[in-house]
């Protein structure tokens, strides 16, 4: 099942990165496999339960940034347009620019910043389980 799984996410991840050029016979680009996300961690084992596949279009205006967050779930995408930078809590950051694939980091506080002119849009996909979050974001202290 997992093996399965991997595929589609792997399938549907070049599908949304191929150029329409590409789409009609042209073939597949790899731009990612790995086991471990952009920061250098491992990736976690798939937790046990119902595989469910979440699939986001996500747009970030110029100038504005995400708070922290966490994904307690592998998920990885691939920036349409724009610029984004991502860093997590403990200051490690990663540059994007339009085209450039991410493994996001599971289980860390981090966030998204828009340095660019025009929106951000990333495609990601989500490896979950039924009925559980894909991403959870981080509370101020009280």
């Amino acid at each position: 099942m997992k093996n399965i799984l991997v595929a589609v996410f792997v399938t549907l991840l070049l599908a949304a990165s191929a150029p329409a050029s590409q789409s009609h016979g042209g073939g597949a680009v790899q731009l990612v496999k790995t086991t471990r996300s952009w920061n250098g961690a491992l990736l976690p084992a798939y937790p046990a339960g119902q595989p469910q596949i979440t699939i986001l279009r996500i747009t970030i205006p110029p100038g504005a940034k995400l708070p922290f967050h966490e994904h307690p779930v592998i998920n990885a995408g691939v920036l349409l347009k724009g610029e984004l930078s991502v860093r997590t809590e403990s200051g490690k950051t990663l540059q994007l620019k339009a085209g450039d694939p991410i493994v996001e980091v599971v289980n860390t506080w981090h966030s998204g910043f828009n340095p660019g002119s025009v929106p951000a849009e990333i495609i990601v996909f989500y490896a979950g389980v039924k009925g559980e979050p894909v991403s959870v974001i981080k509370r101020a202290h009280r």
